[in-house]
């Protein structure tokens, strides 16, 4: 198999203590990590956020964006259930990679929207890949998932590659007056559901 497990570790942080598992594609070289906090392989259902890198809003605290608060909130709210699981996969810019999601941004800085700009550079609007999560929950024992997203399409990617996913589980958090844009995009091109839905 070309993606395998390479080590695990406890990790400490602010929102608890989780255990920390790397994982690499040998084919590409591409590292990517899963965070899980209590027992995972009981069969029922685990808490989960599919989270794609993001340098500027995880690290450095970007506006621009929803993802870094929403790393946090994930990691917050399986701390509070003291049972879950977070991907974290390196695919920055919805996988058009670091130095062109910087370029992307100058475009949306000239009046492109995010989809836009990264057609502008010649790109699909999401690059993004969920195969490898199979074998990363595989490897953690987990067989079913309530995930933490607003993007449906999340859902069937992932259903897609063989997770049965039996709940989509809302995270609104991260807006801003910076990002007002960002997340109207995301709502009404990339099916995005950022508001509760009506009853």
């Amino acid at each position: 198999m070309a993606f395998e497990f390479v080590a695990a570790s406890r990790l400490p942080t602010q929102f608890g203590e989780f255990s920390i598992h790397a994982f690499q594609d040998s084919a590409s070289g591409k590292e990517h990590i899963a965070l899980s906090m209590g027992t995972l392989d009981d069969g029922e259902p685990v808490l989960m956020r599919v989270h794609s890198e993001c340098l500027t809003g995880d690290s450095f605290g970007s506006l621009r964006c929803d993802c870094g608060p929403q790393l946090h909130a994930a990691m917050q709210q399986v701390s509070e259930l003291g049972r879950g699981v977070i991907l974290y996969l390196r695919q920055e810019g919805r996988g058009i990679g670091l130095v062109n999601k910087i370029r992307a941004y100058a475009l949306q800085d000239a009046g492109a929207d995010t989809v836009e700009a990264n057609e502008q550079l010649g790109f699909g609007a999401d690059l993004r890949e969920y195969a490898m999560c199979e074998d990363m929950l595989r490897h953690l024992g987990v067989t079913r998932v309530r995930l933490l997203t607003n993007n449906p399409k999340k859902v069937d990617g992932l259903r897609a590659v063989g997770i049965d996913v039996i709940e989509r589980v809302a995270l609104f958090v991260g807006g801003n007056p910076h990002n007002e844009g960002y997340m109207q995009t995301k709502t009404d091109k990339m099916g995005h559901m950022l508001a509760p839905e009506k009853s």
